[in-house]
């Protein structure tokens, strides 16, 4: 199944379907939030998740809640702006297959704090498709721009290898 995921033409076809996908989730995401009607602000989102932490069965950890009260929250401005351009980024990776592996990192980096965070919606589901991007190698960006830069970063690694080879012999 590796070899396959890794490999195939087949896997490749639908590899890029499932970025494209994921990718287009994070670009509608992001651009809602740069171009929405109310500039966005997470302060809401991240005091809902505080208070997610206490109680009987709480949906949120202690020590993620911990982590948005006294490291998110006061500086929510940073997040206003890293989570939108993030998610924005996130989706132009994805959907022209540019560093693809690190877009799909990233996305299920965002989407797992998310979840952390007590949010469920769609997130389970990316998470499984960016795992199965990034279990792919290169080939989720065989149809894309990683195709046309897989080149140089061979040729970039081995050129590094090679002179760390020289200098350490």
């Amino acid at each position: 199944m590796s070899t396959w995921l890794r490999s195939s033409k087949v896997a490749a076809v639908i590899l890029t379907i499932l970025r494209v996908f994921v990718g287009w989730k994070f670009l509608s995401a992001g651009w809602g939030k740069i171009v929405g009607p109310e500039p966005f602000d997470a302060s809401g989102f991240l005091k809902g998740a505080i208070g997610k932490a206490s109680g009987e069965h709480p949906a949120v950890q202690q020590w993620y809640a911990s982590f948005l009260e006294n490291f998110a929250l006061p500086n929510v401005e940073l997040f206003n702006f890293l989570v939108p351009v993030g998610e924005v980024l996130i989706g132009i990776g994805l959907i022209f297959g540019v560093f693809t592996r690190f877009s799909s990192f990233m996305g299920a980096f965002l989407n797992f704090s998310f979840l952390f965070a007590g949010t469920i919606s769609v997130n389970p589901n990316l998470i499984i498709i960016e795992f199965i991007l990034i279990a792919s190698a290169t080939n989720a960006g065989r149809f894309g721009i990683d195709y046309y830069l897989k080149p140089l970063f061979d040729k970039t690694t081995s050129r590094l290898r090679n002179s760390h080879e020289v200098g350490s012999a």
